[in-house]
């Protein structure tokens, strides 16, 4: 049997310091894990981006692929951009991919793809006007997005937990998002 095959793909935001975690809880779960990350990001885990690469078994991705280059990845069975920044979220709301990680779930809720997107960012960020639109946004195009009481709540300015990022309900909304399977 083939195991489902899950994009993990995280913004800079706190919880991204612990995308380890999210990994191996994904893994225990029975997904083949392929880890996308924003370029920033990625300048995060930089001295360690070998260490995540031998855990999930794939190469780590933050940039897109040259044309002509075959892609390094299985095809997804669902995707999890977990943590999403607030950075991130009104640019996918807004329609602008300039990045691999928002170009692959721009698609990828069109193409069917199981979308869930779990949010990482303070009260304040929150409060911009744009945020609640490209939410509804997001949600209007099929995208399960996990906030509240299912998923997690902003905090106070440099308050937050990012240790705590509920990594479980994600994965759990993951099983029962819609799209392929």
């Amino acid at each position: 049997m083939t195991p489902r095959v899950l994009y993990l793909i995280a913004c800079a935001a706190g919880p991204a310091q612990y995308i380890d975690t999210g990994v191996r809880e994904a893994q225990d779960a029975g997904w083949d894990v392929c880890l996308i990350l924003t370029p920033t990001a990625a300048r995060w885990w930089h001295d360690r981006l070998s260490d995540l690469e031998e855990l999930t078994g794939h190469p780590v991705r933050s940039q897109y692929k040259l044309p002509g280059q075959k892609d390094a990845l299985p095809k997804a069975d669902a995707m999890l951009v977990a943590p999403l920044s607030c950075t991130s979220l009104n640019k996918w709301g807004a329609g602008i991919a300039d990045t691999l990680a928002i170009g692959l779930v721009s698609e990828g809720v069109h193409l069917g793809v199981r979308v869930v997107a779990v949010p990482y960012f303070n009260q304040a960020q929150a409060a911009q006007p744009a945020v609640a639109r490209n939410i509804a946004d997001l949600r209007a195009q099929g995208v399960t997005y996990l906030d509240g009481p299912d998923g997690y709540r902003s905090h106070p300015p440099k308050q937050g937990d990012p240790a705590e990022f509920p990594w479980r309900a994600a994965l759990t909304a993951v099983e029962g998002a819609g799209g392929t399977s």
